[in-house]
């Protein structure tokens, strides 16, 4: 080490002054200048020292770092505002052993720091890869002059050259003064190539950046130049001018238009978009169509007449739907609601019925008795969510969801709006429609429907929904209790010939371009159509076998050459046209026989008569069930044995008969299967029947479950059960007792052509049906009582 000597102190801020290093100061503290001023007049050296915090302006000895440069002053102008400007020259490094005074300026006892001697090998293979680095440093930082590389190259000094090299480098002040306190040349010329490899990283960035930047705005520059040229053409073609007219037409339809505050906020700023667009752009196309949807929707305001004339609809429901007088009463009791209260939510109905009943028919009546627009969504083998909610305007060719579609195209906030098939919805990886719907049909929500192409809430309130289905059960569980169900059973045969008269008939001579009276049918001609040649629950089959026999006839006239100027169809016209009959209805058996009764069953496409037959042959007690019997329907057979075994001494029966006897149950028909329970009654009566050798009266069918004690139980398909029954000639007919109720549901052209005899147990059963001999009874029971619908039958 150097001897102690005392030097003036010149705080610095932002710098550290190197050994080897001119550079200009400006100082202006006074301390500062008095140091200065002395260095001058004692030609004395100084010692630069850097400041820990720039920010402090009365520097103390703890803000002051312990190294720094002894330093020379070369030159020394003042300037006219008092400051002065100073050349100094760094010579060696050194640190503070003690601060001797701090007025009027710092001086201190300064300790020189001795540079110890490199390697020759190890400090020539350091500076050789400082000097690649700091090369490569230079071509990549544009600020340094070339002429700086030559002047570093040929220093020789180890301890020269890394001052100088670092000096040039962009560091941190931090970074700066680490490296003029780190002892050992080796060690100083380490960190000297850390630091310039790691600059050298980050101007790499740099170059990457600028260069991506620069190719971005040549690109930026070369379109806005190229819009520039087209929008100039397009001037010279007039486009450009169409296309301002376009966005004038947009704003004037938005000032205009009776917009939520959410949509008119959305359209405005989408317009804004659209404005600062260029009209070829696609951007501008998604634009401007997204604000042709939004406002091509119907808003408030925009409504039907929303007067309610109660007699009108019921007018214009009895004129275009015969019969389903449930249903058109439950509707005008909703528009009595609308007439008094103008709050009253509109209805969301779910239709419910076979197939060819005139669910959607019936929608496109109550939409012409209110006035309104009607509009259909079928929902069959829809399973895209996007179907109901849209699409996102991220995507190519997004539109709206159907419901949207539907509003826009209705073009008023309350039509009628049809979700036909709403159980043929399906669900994949695309999400849940009917989940979807959820809140299409919550009255809560509905008020601001989310579509994910609008982008904002669309009331959907006013609508009336009127959903159909053919059943229940794929529909799921929420969904069906957001809507009122309303059941719609299939029609009788006097309601087929009813609405075949009145709107069949006249629909297909309208749709053949036929007068009126060219082509008739007599009614005989329309049963025998029902009954012989269709076999449905609604009426398509026959409609269509309408048009078929009306393009027979006019085949007819035609050939003719017009000598036969109209053509009635008779029942042997129908027979002529049509071959023979298609379906066969079951009938009742001409004699009462043993073993053999008539029951009736429900089916999809209605009623049928079904006959049961039991016999009786020695065997050993074996039961056997054919005719292909679902499990329900033979365990009703198990049952009604069982309930005939338990009960064989009152039924004047061998108690062993099932030890002698196996009986055989068979149901005609094998090909069709057949199951459920209602056909318990029929079964207990064929086998008590083919036991006791007495016969069935052939004119009593009956349906009911029975117990193992006896009880008759309910049944359903009750009014399709007596349509089959006066079809197949029946006159009497024993129900359940608790099914007495469900009579007042079934019209009086039906009940008033049966017996209808309620029966609470088995043994009322045999009363009614079984032929015993006279002079004999095998049951003391009490008759049961018979409906007053008809006359009482001795049969």
């Amino acid at each position: 080490m150097a001897k102690d000597e005392i030097y003036p102190l010149l705080p610095l801020r932002d710098i550290v002054v190197y050994p080897y290093m001119v550079v200009p100061l400006f100082v202006g503290r006074d301390k500062s200048k008095a140091a200065l001023d002395y260095a001058i007049e004692e030609k004395s050296l100084v010692f630069l020292v850097t400041q820990k915090n720039p920010q402090v302006n009365e520097p103390s000895e703890k803000d002051l770092h312990q190294v720094g440069t002894i330093g020379s002053v070369i030159q020394l102008i003042r300037m006219p505002d008092g400051t002065a400007k100073v050349l100094i020259e760094g010579l060696r490094r050194a640190r503070i052993t003690n601060v001797v005074s701090k007025d009027p300026y710092f001086s201190a006892q300064i300790e020189e720091i001795e540079e110890e001697k490199l390697k020759t090998a190890e400090g020539e293979a350091l500076i050789r890869s400082i000097r690649e680095c700091f090369e490569t440093y230079i071509k990549l930082n544009k600020n340094i002059p070339p002429e700086v590389l030559l002047t570093v190259s040929n220093i020789d000094d180890p301890v020269q050259f890394a001052f100088m090299v670092v000096a040039q480098i962009n560091l941190k002040l931090s970074d700066r003064q680490t490296l003029l306190e780190v002892d050992g040349v080796k060690n100083r010329l380490e960190r000297v190539l850390e630091l310039i490899q790691a600059e050298i990283e980050i101007l790499e960035v740099e170059r990457k950046i600028r260069t991506r930047v620069k190719r971005q705005m040549e690109k930026n520059q070369r379109e806005y130049y190229l819009n520039e040229q087209m929008q100039a053409i397009q001037k010279e073609l007039g486009e450009r001018d169409e296309f301002k007219a376009d966005i004038q037409e947009l704003e004037k339809r938005i000032n205009e238009k009776s917009l939520s505050a959410e949509a008119r906020k959305k359209a405005k700023s989408e317009l804004r978009k659209l404005k600062m667009m260029s009209p070829m752009s696609a951007e501008a196309t998604v634009t401007r169509n997204y604000l042709d949807w939004l406002l091509g929707l119907p808003w408030h305001g925009e409504e039907d007449s929303s007067l309610i004339d109660v007699a009108y609809a019921e007018s214009v429901l009895n004129n275009e739907h015969y019969g389903l007088e449930k249903i058109k009463q439950r509707f005008l009791e909703h528009l009595a609601i609308m007439h008094l209260s103008e709050r009253a939510r509109s209805p969301i109905l779910c239709l419910v019925g076979p197939p060819g009943v005139g669910k959607t028919s019936l929608a496109k009546s109550i939409a012409r008795a209110l006035k309104r627009k009607f509009m259909r969504i079928s929902l069959g083998g829809v399973r895209d969510e996007a179907e109901i909610r849209g699409h996102r305007r991220t995507y190519i060719g997004a539109m709206p969801g159907r419901l949207i579609q539907s509003m826009k195209k209705a073009g008023t906030m309350n039509p009628v709006l049809l979700l036909d098939e709403i159980d043929k919805m399906a669900q994949d990886f695309r999400g849940d429609p009917s989940s979807a719907l959820l809140e299409v049909l919550d009255p809560e929500q509905n008020a601001a429907f989310s579509d994910h192409f609008l982008e904002v809430g669309y009331d959907l309130s006013k609508v009336i929904f009127i959903a159909t289905a053919n059943q229940l059960g794929p529909v799921p569980r929420p969904l069906l209790d957001r809507m009122e169900l309303i059941e719609l059973n299939s029609y009788t045969e006097v309601e087929k010939l009813q609405i075949a008269k009145k709107h069949l008939v006249a629909k297909q001579m309208k749709a053949h371009g036929l007068k009126t009276n060219q082509v008739t049918f007599s009614d005989a001609a329309l049963k025998d159509m029902i009954l012989y040649f269709t076999r449905e629950s609604g009426v398509r089959d026959l409609e269509r076998l309408i048009a078929s026999a009306i393009r027979k006839s006019a085949t007819q006239i035609v050939r003719s050459k017009e000598k036969v100027k109209s053509v009635r169809v008779t029942n042997t016209q129908v027979k002529k046209y049509f071959g023979a009959a298609k379906f066969r209805h079951g009938r009742i058996e001409k004699e009462s026989q043993i073993g053999i009764v008539s029951g009736l069953a429900w089916t999809e496409l209605g009623g049928a008569l079904l006959t049961v037959e039991a016999i009786a042959m020695p065997g050993t007690g074996k039961l056997t069930i054919t005719g292909q019997l679902g499990e329900v329907m033979q365990e009703s057979a198990q049952a009604a044995l069982s309930y005939v075994r338990a009960n064989s001494k009152p039924f004047q029966m061998d108690p062993n008969f099932y030890k002698k006897l196996d009986i055989h149950i068979h149901v005609p028909e094998g090909a069709i299967p057949k199951d459920g329970p209602s056909a318990g009654i029929t079964m207990a009566s064929a086998i008590v029947s083919a036991i006791l050798k007495y016969p069935i009266h052939a004119e009593v069918a009956m349906t009911g479950e029975i117990t193992l004690s006896g009880q008759v139980l309910p049944i359903g398909g009750l009014r399709e059960k007596l349509m089959a029954a006066i079809r197949g000639g029946i006159r009497k007919v024993l129900i359940p007792y608790e099914n007495e109720s469900s009579l007042q549901e079934v019209p009086k052209q039906i009940t008033s052509k049966l017996v209808i005899v309620p029966i609470k147990q088995f043994n009322q059963v045999l009363d009614e049906c079984l032929k015993v001999p006279k002079g004999q009874q095998i049951l003391l029971s009490k008759k049961s009582t018979r409906n007053t619908h008809a006359k009482e039958l001795d049969v």
